[in-house]
Protein backbone atom coordinates (compact mmCIF):
# COMPACT_ATOMS: atom_id res chain seq x y z
CA UNK A 1 0.00 0.00 0.00
CA UNK A 2 2.84 2.39 0.93
CA UNK A 3 4.62 1.58 -2.33
CA UNK A 4 1.43 2.38 -4.26
CA UNK A 5 1.06 5.75 -2.53
CA UNK A 6 4.71 6.54 -3.08
CA UNK A 7 4.39 5.74 -6.78
CA UNK A 8 1.32 7.93 -7.12
CA UNK A 9 3.27 10.87 -5.78
CA UNK A 10 0.87 11.61 -2.91
CA UNK A 11 2.10 14.43 -0.72
CA UNK A 12 4.37 15.96 -3.38
CA UNK A 13 3.70 19.64 -4.14
CA UNK A 14 2.23 20.18 -7.59
CA UNK A 15 4.31 22.29 -9.98
CA UNK A 16 2.76 25.51 -11.29
CA UNK A 17 2.54 25.06 -15.02
CA UNK A 18 1.67 28.73 -15.66
CA UNK A 19 -0.98 30.03 -18.01
CA UNK A 20 -2.22 27.52 -20.56
CA UNK A 21 -2.33 29.55 -23.74
CA UNK A 22 -4.66 32.41 -24.67
CA UNK A 23 -7.62 31.05 -22.66
CA UNK A 24 -5.83 32.03 -19.44
CA UNK A 25 -5.52 35.68 -20.52
CA UNK A 26 -7.73 38.06 -18.61
CA UNK A 27 -10.77 39.11 -20.60
CA UNK A 28 -11.84 42.75 -20.46
CA UNK A 29 -14.50 43.32 -17.82
CA UNK A 30 -17.93 43.58 -19.43
CA UNK A 31 -20.21 46.23 -17.92
CA UNK A 32 -23.76 47.21 -18.98
CA UNK A 33 -23.65 50.43 -20.97
CA UNK A 34 -25.96 52.07 -18.43
CA UNK A 35 -23.14 51.77 -15.85
CA UNK A 36 -20.31 52.30 -18.35
CA UNK A 37 -21.67 55.68 -19.47
CA UNK A 38 -23.03 56.83 -16.11
CA UNK A 39 -21.87 60.45 -15.42
CA UNK A 40 -18.56 60.49 -13.51
CA UNK A 41 -18.87 64.15 -12.46
CA UNK A 42 -21.67 66.68 -11.98
CA UNK A 43 -20.81 68.49 -15.25
CA UNK A 44 -21.65 65.35 -17.25
CA UNK A 45 -25.26 65.23 -15.97
CA UNK A 46 -27.58 66.00 -18.89
CA UNK A 47 -30.47 68.53 -18.95
CA UNK A 48 -30.95 69.13 -15.19
CA UNK A 49 -29.49 72.66 -15.09
CA UNK A 50 -30.97 73.83 -11.75
CA UNK A 51 -29.80 70.78 -9.80
CA UNK A 52 -26.33 70.89 -11.37
CA UNK A 53 -25.94 74.61 -10.58
CA UNK A 54 -26.88 74.13 -6.91
CA UNK A 55 -24.63 71.09 -6.51
CA UNK A 56 -21.64 72.85 -8.12
CA UNK A 57 -21.99 75.76 -5.68
CA UNK A 58 -22.29 73.28 -2.80
CA UNK A 59 -19.18 71.43 -3.98
CA UNK A 60 -17.20 74.68 -4.10
CA UNK A 61 -18.19 75.53 -0.52
CA UNK A 62 -18.00 71.85 0.57
CA UNK A 63 -21.40 72.15 2.24
CA UNK A 64 -24.60 70.40 1.30
CA UNK A 65 -28.21 70.52 2.56
CA UNK A 66 -30.40 67.45 2.91
CA UNK A 67 -31.68 66.70 -0.60
CA UNK A 68 -34.88 65.26 -2.06
CA UNK A 69 -34.72 64.30 -5.76
CA UNK A 70 -37.99 63.32 -7.43
CA UNK A 71 -39.14 62.73 -11.00
CA UNK A 72 -39.67 60.01 -13.63
CA UNK A 73 -37.26 57.03 -13.88
CA UNK A 74 -34.11 57.28 -16.00
CA UNK A 75 -33.70 61.07 -15.67
CA UNK A 76 -30.43 60.99 -13.68
CA UNK A 77 -31.44 61.25 -10.00
CA UNK A 78 -29.15 58.53 -8.63
CA UNK A 79 -26.36 59.33 -11.11
CA UNK A 80 -26.32 63.00 -10.03
CA UNK A 81 -25.86 62.39 -6.30
CA UNK A 82 -23.29 59.60 -6.90
CA UNK A 83 -21.27 61.91 -9.18
CA UNK A 84 -21.43 64.70 -6.57
CA UNK A 85 -20.30 62.32 -3.80
CA UNK A 86 -17.33 61.14 -5.89
CA UNK A 87 -16.24 64.74 -6.46
CA UNK A 88 -16.59 65.56 -2.76
CA UNK A 89 -14.69 62.59 -1.32
CA UNK A 90 -12.46 61.28 -4.09
CA UNK A 91 -12.14 57.58 -5.01
CA UNK A 92 -10.47 56.48 -1.75
CA UNK A 93 -12.87 57.97 0.82
CA UNK A 94 -16.01 57.44 -1.27
CA UNK A 95 -16.75 53.93 0.05
CA UNK A 96 -16.27 54.93 3.68
CA UNK A 97 -18.31 58.14 3.55
CA UNK A 98 -21.31 57.13 1.38
CA UNK A 99 -24.02 54.65 2.38
CA UNK A 100 -26.39 53.78 -0.46
CA UNK A 101 -29.57 51.89 0.39
CA UNK A 102 -32.29 50.83 -2.01
CA UNK A 103 -35.36 51.54 0.06
CA UNK A 104 -37.57 49.21 -1.99
CA UNK A 105 -35.61 46.26 -0.55
CA UNK A 106 -34.74 47.77 2.85
CA UNK A 107 -37.65 49.98 3.80
CA UNK A 108 -38.69 48.92 7.32
CA UNK A 109 -38.20 50.81 10.57
CA UNK A 110 -35.58 48.24 11.66
CA UNK A 111 -33.22 49.31 8.85
CA UNK A 112 -33.53 52.97 9.87
CA UNK A 113 -32.86 52.08 13.51
CA UNK A 114 -29.88 49.84 12.77
CA UNK A 115 -28.04 50.57 9.49
CA UNK A 116 -28.90 54.25 9.00
CA UNK A 117 -28.61 55.32 12.64
CA UNK A 118 -25.31 53.47 13.22
CA UNK A 119 -23.74 54.92 10.06
CA UNK A 120 -25.03 58.44 10.82
CA UNK A 121 -23.47 58.49 14.32
CA UNK A 122 -19.91 57.99 13.03
CA UNK A 123 -17.77 61.15 12.95
CA UNK A 124 -15.31 61.81 10.13
CA UNK A 125 -12.30 64.03 9.43
CA UNK A 126 -12.32 67.00 7.08
CA UNK A 127 -9.33 66.07 4.90
CA UNK A 128 -8.69 63.53 2.15
CA UNK A 129 -5.61 61.29 1.73
CA UNK A 130 -4.52 63.47 -1.23
CA UNK A 131 -4.47 66.54 1.06
CA UNK A 132 -7.55 68.26 -0.39
CA UNK A 133 -10.26 69.52 1.91
CA UNK A 134 -13.45 67.51 2.10
CA UNK A 135 -16.62 68.09 4.14
CA UNK A 136 -16.72 66.69 7.70
CA UNK A 137 -19.96 64.82 7.03
CA UNK A 138 -21.11 61.58 5.40
CA UNK A 139 -23.90 61.10 2.83
CA UNK A 140 -26.71 58.55 3.16
CA UNK A 141 -28.54 57.92 -0.14
CA UNK A 142 -32.00 56.35 0.17
CA UNK A 143 -33.07 55.29 -3.31
CA UNK A 144 -36.80 54.67 -3.95
CA UNK A 145 -37.65 56.36 -0.65
CA UNK A 146 -41.35 56.50 -1.61
CA UNK A 147 -41.44 52.74 -0.91
CA UNK A 148 -40.54 53.26 2.76
CA UNK A 149 -43.24 52.61 5.33
CA UNK A 150 -44.69 55.59 7.24
CA UNK A 151 -43.14 54.50 10.60
CA UNK A 152 -39.71 54.17 8.91
CA UNK A 153 -40.08 57.69 7.44
CA UNK A 154 -41.05 59.05 10.87
CA UNK A 155 -38.00 57.38 12.47
CA UNK A 156 -35.81 58.82 9.71
CA UNK A 157 -37.01 62.34 10.53
CA UNK A 158 -35.64 62.10 14.09
CA UNK A 159 -32.29 60.71 12.89
CA UNK A 160 -32.08 63.50 10.30
CA UNK A 161 -32.46 66.09 13.09
CA UNK A 162 -30.10 64.53 15.64
CA UNK A 163 -27.23 63.70 13.27
CA UNK A 164 -27.27 66.94 11.22
CA UNK A 165 -23.66 67.76 12.24
CA UNK A 166 -22.17 64.54 10.89
CA UNK A 167 -24.55 63.35 8.13
CA UNK A 168 -26.45 64.58 5.07
CA UNK A 169 -29.35 62.65 3.57
CA UNK A 170 -30.39 62.38 -0.07
CA UNK A 171 -33.83 60.86 -0.63
CA UNK A 172 -34.64 59.73 -4.19
CA UNK A 173 -38.18 58.91 -5.31
CA UNK A 174 -40.57 58.92 -8.27
CA UNK A 175 -43.59 60.28 -6.37
CA UNK A 176 -43.03 63.09 -3.85
CA UNK A 177 -46.64 62.75 -2.62
CA UNK A 178 -45.64 59.47 -0.90
CA UNK A 179 -43.03 61.17 1.29
CA UNK A 180 -44.38 62.48 4.60
CA UNK A 181 -44.49 66.27 5.06
CA UNK A 182 -42.01 66.40 8.01
CA UNK A 183 -39.33 64.83 5.74
CA UNK A 184 -39.99 67.03 2.68
CA UNK A 185 -39.81 70.19 4.84
CA UNK A 186 -36.29 69.21 6.01
CA UNK A 187 -34.92 68.76 2.47
CA UNK A 188 -34.16 70.92 -0.55
CA UNK A 189 -36.49 69.57 -3.24
CA UNK A 190 -35.42 69.17 -6.87
CA UNK A 191 -37.67 67.92 -9.64
CA UNK A 192 -35.93 65.99 -12.42
CA UNK A 193 -37.61 66.58 -15.78
CA UNK A 194 -37.99 63.92 -18.49
CA UNK A 195 -35.07 64.37 -20.89
CA UNK A 196 -35.72 66.39 -24.05
CA UNK A 197 -35.49 64.47 -27.35
CA UNK A 198 -32.48 66.51 -28.49
CA UNK A 199 -30.51 65.72 -25.30
CA UNK A 200 -31.30 62.01 -25.59
CA UNK A 201 -30.26 61.96 -29.25
CA UNK A 202 -26.92 63.64 -28.43
CA UNK A 203 -26.11 61.12 -25.68
CA UNK A 204 -27.14 58.12 -27.81
CA UNK A 205 -25.08 59.32 -30.80
CA UNK A 206 -22.09 59.80 -28.48
CA UNK A 207 -22.40 56.18 -27.29
CA UNK A 208 -22.76 54.95 -30.91
CA UNK A 209 -19.51 56.76 -31.81
CA UNK A 210 -17.59 55.27 -28.85
CA UNK A 211 -18.89 51.73 -29.51
CA UNK A 212 -18.37 52.00 -33.32
CA UNK A 213 -21.98 51.09 -34.07
CA UNK A 214 -23.64 51.27 -37.48
CA UNK A 215 -27.02 52.95 -37.19
CA UNK A 216 -29.65 54.84 -39.16
CA UNK A 217 -31.15 58.19 -38.28
CA UNK A 218 -34.58 56.53 -38.01
CA UNK A 219 -33.26 54.03 -35.43
CA UNK A 220 -32.10 56.85 -33.10
CA UNK A 221 -35.47 58.61 -33.50
CA UNK A 222 -37.25 55.31 -32.71
CA UNK A 223 -35.10 54.87 -29.57
CA UNK A 224 -36.03 58.35 -28.34
CA UNK A 225 -39.71 57.73 -29.06
CA UNK A 226 -40.02 54.33 -27.32
CA UNK A 227 -38.02 55.41 -24.24
CA UNK A 228 -40.40 58.35 -23.43
CA UNK A 229 -37.75 60.54 -21.77
CA UNK A 230 -36.08 57.64 -19.91
CA UNK A 231 -32.40 57.70 -20.97
CA UNK A 232 -31.59 54.50 -19.05
CA UNK A 233 -34.24 52.61 -21.04
CA UNK A 234 -32.93 54.10 -24.33
CA UNK A 235 -29.32 53.03 -23.59
CA UNK A 236 -30.46 49.50 -22.61
CA UNK A 237 -32.45 49.12 -25.85
CA UNK A 238 -29.44 50.38 -27.82
CA UNK A 239 -27.16 47.77 -26.22
CA UNK A 240 -29.70 45.00 -26.95
CA UNK A 241 -29.98 46.13 -30.58
CA UNK A 242 -26.16 46.26 -30.90
CA UNK A 243 -25.86 42.66 -29.63
CA UNK A 244 -28.68 41.50 -31.92
CA UNK A 245 -27.15 43.11 -35.04
CA UNK A 246 -23.45 42.51 -34.37
CA UNK A 247 -22.06 43.55 -37.77
CA UNK A 248 -25.21 44.89 -39.38
CA UNK A 249 -26.81 48.30 -39.24
CA UNK A 250 -29.24 48.99 -36.37
CA UNK A 251 -32.66 49.77 -37.86
CA UNK A 252 -35.81 51.33 -36.42
CA UNK A 253 -37.58 47.98 -36.97
CA UNK A 254 -35.10 46.21 -34.67
CA UNK A 255 -35.63 48.88 -31.99
CA UNK A 256 -39.43 48.51 -32.17
CA UNK A 257 -39.17 44.71 -31.85
CA UNK A 258 -36.80 44.88 -28.86
CA UNK A 259 -38.92 47.48 -27.06
CA UNK A 260 -42.10 45.41 -27.45
CA UNK A 261 -43.89 48.39 -28.98
CA UNK A 262 -46.84 47.70 -31.28
CA UNK A 263 -46.00 48.90 -34.84
CA UNK A 264 -47.89 52.09 -35.66
CA UNK A 265 -49.43 50.44 -38.77
CA UNK A 266 -51.15 47.86 -36.55
CA UNK A 267 -52.57 50.56 -34.25
CA UNK A 268 -53.79 52.54 -37.30
CA UNK A 269 -55.35 49.35 -38.72
CA UNK A 270 -57.15 48.67 -35.40
CA UNK A 271 -58.54 52.22 -35.29
CA UNK A 272 -59.66 52.05 -38.93
CA UNK A 273 -61.53 48.83 -38.11
CA UNK A 274 -63.18 50.59 -35.13
CA UNK A 275 -64.17 53.60 -37.25
CA UNK A 276 -65.32 51.87 -40.46
CA UNK A 277 -65.35 48.07 -40.02
CA UNK A 278 -67.79 45.50 -38.67
CA UNK A 279 -67.81 43.93 -35.21
CA UNK A 280 -66.85 40.52 -36.69
CA UNK A 281 -63.77 42.06 -38.33
CA UNK A 282 -62.94 43.86 -35.08
CA UNK A 283 -62.98 40.55 -33.17
CA UNK A 284 -60.46 39.04 -35.60
CA UNK A 285 -58.16 42.12 -35.49
CA UNK A 286 -58.08 42.23 -31.67
CA UNK A 287 -57.53 38.45 -31.41
CA UNK A 288 -54.60 38.64 -33.85
CA UNK A 289 -52.99 41.48 -31.87
CA UNK A 290 -53.25 39.60 -28.56
CA UNK A 291 -52.17 36.27 -30.09
CA UNK A 292 -49.09 37.95 -31.61
CA UNK A 293 -47.88 38.50 -28.03
CA UNK A 294 -48.30 42.27 -27.76
CA UNK A 295 -49.05 43.39 -24.19
CA UNK A 296 -52.56 44.78 -23.73
CA UNK A 297 -51.17 47.60 -21.54
CA UNK A 298 -48.86 48.63 -24.41
CA UNK A 299 -51.74 48.56 -26.92
CA UNK A 300 -53.80 50.63 -24.47
CA UNK A 301 -51.04 53.22 -24.06
CA UNK A 302 -50.58 53.66 -27.82
CA UNK A 303 -54.35 53.71 -28.45
CA UNK A 304 -54.66 56.50 -25.87
CA UNK A 305 -52.19 58.69 -27.80
CA UNK A 306 -53.95 58.01 -31.11
CA UNK A 307 -57.42 58.76 -29.69
CA UNK A 308 -56.26 62.07 -28.19
CA UNK A 309 -54.82 63.12 -31.58
CA UNK A 310 -57.88 61.91 -33.59
CA UNK A 311 -60.70 64.07 -35.02
CA UNK A 312 -63.37 62.76 -32.62
CA UNK A 313 -65.44 65.23 -30.58
CA UNK A 314 -64.21 66.09 -27.08
CA UNK A 315 -67.23 64.39 -25.49
CA UNK A 316 -66.50 61.14 -27.37
CA UNK A 317 -62.82 61.33 -26.41
CA UNK A 318 -63.72 61.74 -22.73
CA UNK A 319 -66.07 58.70 -22.81
CA UNK A 320 -63.39 56.55 -24.54
CA UNK A 321 -60.59 57.62 -22.17
CA UNK A 322 -62.85 56.93 -19.17
CA UNK A 323 -63.39 53.42 -20.53
CA UNK A 324 -59.60 53.12 -20.96
CA UNK A 325 -59.14 53.88 -17.25
CA UNK A 326 -61.60 51.08 -16.35
CA UNK A 327 -59.85 48.65 -18.72
CA UNK A 328 -56.43 49.57 -17.28
CA UNK A 329 -57.68 48.80 -13.75
CA UNK A 330 -59.18 45.47 -14.90
CA UNK A 331 -55.90 44.49 -16.61
CA UNK A 332 -53.90 45.27 -13.46
CA UNK A 333 -56.33 43.03 -11.54
CA UNK A 334 -55.56 40.16 -13.95
CA UNK A 335 -58.56 40.25 -16.30
CA UNK A 336 -58.48 38.56 -19.73
CA UNK A 337 -56.58 40.75 -22.22
CA UNK A 338 -58.63 39.81 -25.29
CA UNK A 339 -62.01 40.52 -23.64
CA UNK A 340 -60.84 43.83 -22.18
CA UNK A 341 -59.42 45.07 -25.50
CA UNK A 342 -62.58 43.97 -27.33
CA UNK A 343 -64.69 45.81 -24.74
CA UNK A 344 -62.66 49.02 -25.25
CA UNK A 345 -62.68 48.79 -29.05
CA UNK A 346 -66.45 48.26 -29.10
CA UNK A 347 -66.88 51.53 -27.17
CA UNK A 348 -64.58 53.31 -29.69
CA UNK A 349 -66.67 51.80 -32.53
CA UNK A 350 -69.91 52.94 -30.87
CA UNK A 351 -68.72 56.54 -30.35
CA UNK A 352 -67.31 56.71 -33.91
CA UNK A 353 -70.65 55.53 -35.35
CA UNK A 354 -72.59 58.16 -33.37
CA UNK A 355 -70.29 61.03 -34.41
Amino acid sequence: MQAFLKGAGVGKPLKDKGPAGPSADKKPKTVPWVEKYRPKCVDEVAFQEEVVAVLKKSLEGADLPNLLFYGPPGTGKTSTILAAARELYGPELYRQRVLELNASDERGIQVVREKVKTFAQLTVAGTRPDGKLCPPFKIIILDEADSMTAPAQAALRRTMEKESRTTRFCLICNYISRIIEPLTSRCSKFRFKPLANRIQEERLLEICEKENLKYTRESIEALVQVSEGDLRKAITFLQCAARLNMDKEITDRAIVEIAGVVPSKMIEGLLQTCFKGTFERLEVTVRNLVNDGYAATQILSQLHESIIESDLKDKDKSIITEKMAVVSKCLSDGADEYLQMLSLCSVIMQRAAQS
